[in-house]
């Protein structure tokens, strides 16, 4: 059991997808949701706050009557979960409503802590809401996908569980589980935000390291097949070029190669006295050329992947939707932390480095 604090790293979140854990949120981390809930629904009083008695996006210049605010929070699950196409696989969708647990843990969203009891429930016990793979906008949060998985929280729509698609009333009986109510911003709060693109992209985050493992691996086996020299992987060669990336390659080459027959030692075949006289050498000098750059390769995509895992991990533990309440201030703050830039920038570089690394791959193979 991996019980959730105030902060949710992707190490925890890899053991829930893949290796079985349940979790839990601390008694502390759940009483500071309810004390946001607590501060909002008495500070919403007499003031006009989006998204609570205002309408969405372009209609927030109309007031809504307080005798409709409940239906408010309905209606924009209802009319959102509007996508199309295929559905998620169940791993992001699972990842998804972790990063959705995630921003609730911030104490910034002003719900009730029933919204993050059965988030648990969902993750616990198996149960994905169907999530179609087109309709999101980026710009403005994960919408469309997020107000699918609020669908499903109120009890509509269709979910997969034990391998089937089923109503997603049906199984909440079946397991005990009571639909989510409204009370003042459930609605608003749980489709407006990052959660589903964080949570693919940790996904894929998990990919591109593993890929990144087994490159590192088949590029030692490689040299090892090609008889290099094992100078390119050496310390001193790597350390005097100041990237992180590149020297952590070179370790883990270095370490991956320890006690090889394979490869050659330069002082022993090269340095050694009584090769004056030689004009043809039949072993290549210098190793190929793909193969002996493999630090300053794969060192840039090691970097890259470093650097998308923090800011995934930043954004897993932030309050991504709007507007922002703030208990300490005693004060309700409207921006656009919803917005999808921080995870979509990232993962382009992703995606680019990934295509670095499979052509590398295929060179060293030719």
């Amino acid at each position: 059991m991996i019980t959730f604090k105030d902060r949710i790293t992707l190490d925890e979140v890899e053991k829930v997808l893949y290796s079985g854990e349940k979790i839990a949120v601390s008694e502390e981390a759940m009483k500071r949701v309810d004390a946001c809930y607590r501060f909002l629904e008495k500070f919403a009083s007499e003031k006009v706050i989006y998204g609570i008695n205002t309408g969405f996006g372009p209609m927030a210049q109309w007031r809504v009557d307080d005798q409709h605010l409940i239906d408010l929070q309905y209606n924009i699950i209802l009319s959102h979960s509007t996508g199309a196409g295929e559905p998620l696989d169940d791993v992001y969708v699972k990842s998804a409503m972790i990063a959705r647990l995630g921003t609730v843990l911030q104490c910034r969203s002003g719900v009730h802590t029933d919204v993050a009891k059965l988030l648990i429930a969902f993750i616990n016990e198996g149960i994905y809401p169907f999530i179609p793979m087109h309709g999101s906008v980026g710009a403005s949060g994960d919408l469309v996908q997020l107000a699918h998985i609020a669908l499903c929280l109120i009890g509509k729509g269709e979910v997969h569980y034990k391998g089937e698609w089923r109503d997603t009333a049906e199984v909440m009986r079946q397991l005990g589980i009571s639909p989510l109510q409204m009370h003042l911003r459930e609605g608003l709060s749980i489709t407006n935000g990052t959660s589903v693109m964080t949570g693919i992209s940790a996904v894929n985050q998990f990919y591109a390291e593993t890929l990144l493992d087994w490159a590192t691996l088949d590029a030692v086996w490689m040299n090892e097949i090609a008889s290099s020299f094992d100078d390119y992987m050496a310390e001193e060669e790597n350390s005097c070029r100041r990237h992180a990336g590149q020297q952590l390659i070179a370790r883990r080459m270095r370490e991956l190669s320890e006690g090889s027959l394979c490869l050659k030692k330069r002082a022993h075949e090269l340095y050694d006295y009584g090769h004056s006289d030689v004009k043809v050498f039949e072993h290549k000098v210098q190793a190929y050329y793909s193969l002996r750059c493999t630090p300053q390769i794969l060192g840039p995509i090691c970097d890259t992947l470093q650097n998308a895992r923090q800011i995934i991990e930043d954004e897993l533990n932030s309050a991504c939707d709007n507007p922002i309440v703030d208990p300490d201030s005693q004060n309700v703050y409207h921006g656009g932390n919803f917005h999808g830039d921080y995870i979509s920038l990232e993962e382009d570089k992703v995606k680019i480095v990934m295509v670095r690394l499979a052509m590398t791959d295929e060179r060293e193979r030719s």
